[in-house]
Parts: C-alpha cells; structure tokens; sequence
C-alpha cells in the first residue's frame, strides 16, 4: 500500500496542532509548514517547533516572507491588537486582525512545495464557526482555491491525480476542536494563539483569539491549560 503523505500547515496555534494530530489519525504521514511574516506574535514559531518534534513529522520547513512591507493588519503593523470586545462586537465586521491575503499566499507556498515533493493533500485548518469573520477561512475561498491549484500545477495537468485541501475543522465549534484535540493526546498548554502574547508566551487573555479559545475550554468545564495563573 503506497504510502499517504500530507502537507500540514503549522503555526502552533491550538487549531493547526489539532489538525496535525488529526491528519496522523487518518494514516497519514506528515511534513508541515510553518511561516515567520513578520508576525506580532512571532513566539507561536517555537510553539509550531515543538509540536512537530512531539508529533515525529517527517520533515518541518519554516517559510521566512516579511507581510510587514505591506502592514495594514494589527499583526503586521504598530497597530493595536483590539482586546475586551464583545461577541456582537466580533461578529459586526472583520477584525483589524485579518491579516490581507495571508492564507493567499500560505496556500500558494504549500501548493509549490506539495508539488515539488508530490504530495496531493493538504491540510489546513481554517474554521468559519468559532472565528473573527476573516474571509479567508471560509469554505467558498477553500474550494475557489483547490480549483485553482488543479489548474495551475503541472502535476495536475498531467499527472493523474488531484490535489486537495482539507479543512476538516472548518464547520466545528471550538470546544468541538479542543474535544477532537484532546481525544488525540494534543498537548494545549504546548499552544500559541494569542494575538499579543507576553515576551515568554504567556496569552493576554482578552484579545478575539484568547476569548474564543477560552470560551471553548469553558464550554467543555475545563480551563486554558495556556493560563498559567
């Protein structure tokens, strides 16, 4: 039986080590991918380390593009990270968070190298339940882009086979993700996801992606094994 390989893309967050942990549920033998884009919270790198060493991925390449030449995000740019909003504050408009284009240009880097080691899944892990409206991670931007992929590869055209993304979280609720995740032994103290977090790592607790992690934990009776105090 030939063996399934997978491109994960990785940022050590708590959905992409979850997804990663998924993938090698699945059978598959996994190389992820990682991007330092001149990211506010730059620490999730050492997060997206470690969690591919715990996981044995055959291969770890971290992808280094400076997003900041173009700024216009809170994470690319001197621009505050929004913090203490509501839940009707989140869901009114995309969030100065969204960072222009980043799953764009993620993907496309994960299309070229899945081609030049000819591997046909990938795996991301964009959700459209439990999110801050970006428009990126929604499930008609995913199938525009497989479409796209299958045109624009020589793989593609002549070869036999399609590529495909999976984006197995994008319709589950955090707390059904963090649920996935730790049926799998996924580790979420080992995780970054907030947007502003401490020199150490440390999460703010208040800003969009610290509230609905937390929420999530809290929906299941459990804490942010991120907080420590």
């Amino acid at each position: 039986m030939k063996e399934k390989i997978a491109l994960i893309l990785l940022s050590g967050g708590l959905d992409s080590s979850t997804l990663l942990a998924y993938a090698k549920s699945h059978g598959f033998t996994c190389i992820a991918l990682s991007f330092e884009y001149g990211q506010r919270h730059h620490i999730e790198l050492k997060a997206a380390i470690e969690i591919a060493k715990l996981n044995e991925v055959r291969e770890h390449k971290i992808i280094n593009i400076n997003l900041r030449s173009f700024g216009g995000s809170a994470l690319t740019a001197e621009i505050d990270v929004p913090k203490h909003r509501s839940q009707e504050e989140m869901d009114q408009e995309i969030p100065i968070t969204y960072v222009p284009a980043r799953n764009t240009i993620f993907l496309s880097y994960a299309l070229a190298y899945a081609e030049v080691m000819d591997i046909y899944d990938i795996f991301i892990g964009v959700n459209a339940v439990d999110y801050s409206g970006y428009p990126d991670c929604r499930p008609e931007f995913i199938e525009a882009f497989e479409k796209m992929a299958n045109l624009a590869t020589k793989n593609s055209i002549e070869g036999n086979k399609k590529l495909k993304i999976h984006t197995p979280l994008i319709d589950l609720k955090k707390s059904q993700i963090i649920s996935m995740g730790l049926s799998l032994d996924v580790d979420y103290s080992k995780t970054v996801t907030c947007y502003d977090p401490g020199e150490s790592g440390q999460p703010c607790q208040v800003c969009d992606s610290c509230k609905l992690r937390i929420k999530g934990f809290a929906e299941l009776g459990l804490k942010d094994p991120a907080i420590k105090n």
